[in-house]
C-alpha cells in the first residue's frame, strides 16, 4: 500500500515558513494577477492566488479584464507593472482569449518579474541551470519529493506529458538532480513498456484513467499532476487510476489535495524569491532546486 503525498499539509507549512521569513524583510513582496475573461476555472484559480498572498503577508494586486480586452490594453498593463516597484512578481492567467498572442504576452512580462518561469529568457536560464525560480508544478514536485525523502539521483525518471507549463521543464529539473529522464507523449509507441520503467512516475496528459495498475513498476513513486473535472458530477479526477495504483506503488499523490497545493505554495515562493533578489537579499545563484 502507498504512502499518499499530503500536498495539502505540506504546502501550509511552506507558506508558514514564507510567511516567516517575509516579515522579516524590508518591505512586503508584491504579486500582480492579470485575469481576462470570466472562465470559471481561472477565477478560482486567481481566487486562491488572492488567499495564498495575504496567508503569506504579501502585497497583491488583481487585474480583472473582460474578455474583449484588445492585446494592446492589456500589454500597457503590465507595461505598469514592470516598472512598479512594489509588484515583484506579475502573473497573466493562462489560456487567454484566442484574439490576443499568448507568446506576445508572456514575453512582455520583464524576466526579472516573471514568476512563472514561462519567458524565452526564464526558459533559456533553466536550461544553462541559473534561473532564479522554475515554473510552480515543477518546483513543488520536486519540493515534495525531496520532503518524503525520495530520492532523485540515478533514479529512472519517466514524465508523461511534455508541456511548456510541466512536461519540459520538470524534465529539465529532474536532469538537473541527476535523474535519467524519460519523455513520453502521445507519440510515443508502447507507452506501458516506457511508464513500468519508472522509479518516479509523473504524469500530466490530461486523460482520465491513462495510467492502469499494469503499467507501473512495483514500488514506484507516482505524481499524479491533472486535475480532469467529470462533467457528470463536477468531480476531480487525475490521469492516474488512483484506487488500484496505489496498491503498487510506493508512493503516490491524490487528486485533489496532492500537487495542486504544492503549485499554489510555490508561487509564492517564487514570489519570495523574486523579492529578495530585487531587495539586494540574494543572488541567482543562491537558489537551488
Amino acid at each position: 500500500m502507498a504512502v499518499i503525498l499530503d500536498g495539502k499539509s505540506l504546502a501550509a507549512a511552506i507558506r508558514n515558513e514564507i510567511r516567516e521569513e517575509a516579515a522579516c524583510l524590508p518591505r512586503k513582496p508584491g504579486l500582480a494577477a492579470i485575469m481576462v475573461g470570466d472562465d470559471p476555472a481561472s477565477r478560482l484559480y486567481v481566487n486562491n492566488k488572492e488567499k495564498d498572498c495575504a496567508a503569506c503577508g504579501f502585497y497583491s494586486r488583481r487585474f480583472d479584464l473582460p474578455g474583449s480586452v484588445s492585446e494592446e490594453e492589456l500589454l500597457g498593463i503590465i507595461g505598469k507593472l514592470n516598472a512598479n516597484a512594489a509588484v515583484d512578481g506579475v502573473l497573466v492567467q493562462l489560456p487567454l482569449p484566442a484574439s490576443i498572442s499568448e507568446r506576445r504576452i508572456v514575453e512582455a512580462i520583464a524576466p526579472e518579474k516573471d514568476v512563472d518561469a514561462f519567458h524565452p529568457l526564464s526558459v533559456g536560464r533553466m536550461v544553462y541551470g541559473k534561473a532564479p525560480v522554475w515554473p510552480c508544478t515543477p518546483s513543488g514536485i520536486a519540493a515534495m519529493l525531496d520532503a518524503y525523502q525520495i530520492p532523485i539521483d540515478g533514479k529512472i525518471c519517466v514524465m508523461v506529458g511534455r508541456s511548456d507549463i510541466v512536461g519540459k521543464p520538470m524534465g529539465l529539473l529532474l536532469l538537473r538532480r541527476n535523474g535519467t529522464v524519460i519523455y513520453c507523449h502521445r507519440h510515443t509507441r508502447d507507452l506501458a513498456a516506457m511508464t513500468r520503467q519508472a522509479d518516479i512516475l509523473i504524469v500530466a496528459a490530461g486523460h482520465p484513467g491513462l495510467i492502469t495498475p499494469d503499467m507501473v513498476k512495483t514500488g514506484a513513486a507516482v505524481i499524479d499532476v491533472a486535475m480532469n473535472r467529470d462533467p457528470a458530477t463536477g468531480a476531480f479526477t487525475g490521469d492516474v487510476c488512483f484506487d488500484s495504483v496505489k496498491e503498487k506503488a510506493s508512493y503516490i499523490t491524490p487528486v485533489p489535495g496532492g500537487v495542486g497545493p504544492m503549485t499554489r505554495a510555490m508561487l509564492m515562493r517564487n514570489v519570495l524569491t523574486l523579492a529578495k533578489l530585487h531587495m539586494g537579499l540574494a543572488e541567482p545563484g543562491d537558489i537551488e532546486y
